[in-house]
């Protein structure tokens, strides 16, 4: 057998995270279930917040988007210090939150979803030109070119086709991080390879991306890096380049690697790393 690799800190290069939590606890009552986790996000890259169940994603994107309150920990947002109340507060920084159930409307059309509840205005009346305008341009940077209008009503769609417009929704806003909830857990593999391909090109578009997966064929076809949660506690942080598709879910499995990752010993990652494709099965 081949010696073991101790996988050590890197350092820290000039490339600060858009989006940096470290050091997060959450408790419910006496039930403490994030216990100093960590999670960095980059410009440009997607980064898989990968774990199994219980293991606290869903609570520290909660953390994340100001649907819940940190009892501890520092939210750093492009190298300064934030405070994130509510969902509200963390869209006008920039992060959107594209949730499992994607949160659209099936009785309106690809527009009135984009727009729901930020409609563009030409005096009293709704702009309608505008914002079909914009929701066109936004779906065509992404390379959407599988939905022929965007008065087309949800319900018509595929699975992956509401996916890129819930996708294509969180980028009309300028935003800087958005976060992925599954989305491909529910999606064939042609209509999942649609949406990986989006969410590629959403990080090649300059945004920090967010992938909460479970799937590691997806995380390693589009992750620069890699963030592994165990009951609770960042356990890893590495560039996907890095590691092996055994080793992440050893990682997932034991909160530790034969290759040196202990549960508790985040490891940080600076700088641009990317990840190979192939991997297989489920997390």
């Amino acid at each position: 057998m081949a010696k073991a690799r101790q996988w050590e800190p890197l350092d820290e290069m000039s490339v600060t995270p858009v989006l940096d939590l470290r050091g997060v606890d959450k408790s419910f009552g006496p039930v403490q279930v994030l216990h100093g986790a960590a999670l960095s996000a980059y410009a440009g890259e997607v980064t898989a917040l990968v774990g199994d169940n219980g293991a606290g994603k869903s609570t520290l994107i909660k953390c994340l988007g100001g649907m819940l309150p940190m009892d501890g920990g520092e939210y750093l947002f492009e190298g300064r210090p934030v405070r994130v109340g509510s969902p509200r507060e963390a869209a006008a920084l920039g992060i959107e939150i594209v949730h499992q159930d994607l949160a659209l409307c099936e009785n309106l059309d690809v527009v009135q979803n984009m727009f729901l509840g930020r409609e563009r205005r030409s005096g009293m009346v709704l702009d309608e030109a505008a914002m079909e305008e914009m929701a066109a341009r936004t779906l065509t940077g992404l390379s959407v070119r599988t939905i022929k209008s965007v008065r087309q009503p949800i319900s018509s769609l595929s699975g992956g086709q509401r996916q890129s417009v819930a996708i294509a929704r969180a980028m009309l806003w300028d935003s800087k991080v958005v976060v992925l909830d599954e989305p491909t857990s529910a999606l064939g593999v042609a209509q999942s390879r649609q949406v990986l391909e989006v969410v590629r090109r959403l990080a090649d578009r300059g945004r920090a991306v967010v992938l909460v997966s479970h799937n590691m064929n997806d995380v390693f076809a589009v992750a620069d890096r890699i963030c592994v949660m165990f009951l609770g506690r960042t356990v890893a942080q590495v560039r996907a380049s890095d590691v092996t598709h055994a080793q992440v879910v050893e990682l997932i499995t034991s909160g530790r690697s034969g290759d040196g990752v202990e549960a508790g010993r985040p490891v940080p990652v600076h700088g641009r790393g990317t990840g190979p494709g192939g991997g297989a099965g489920r997390g």
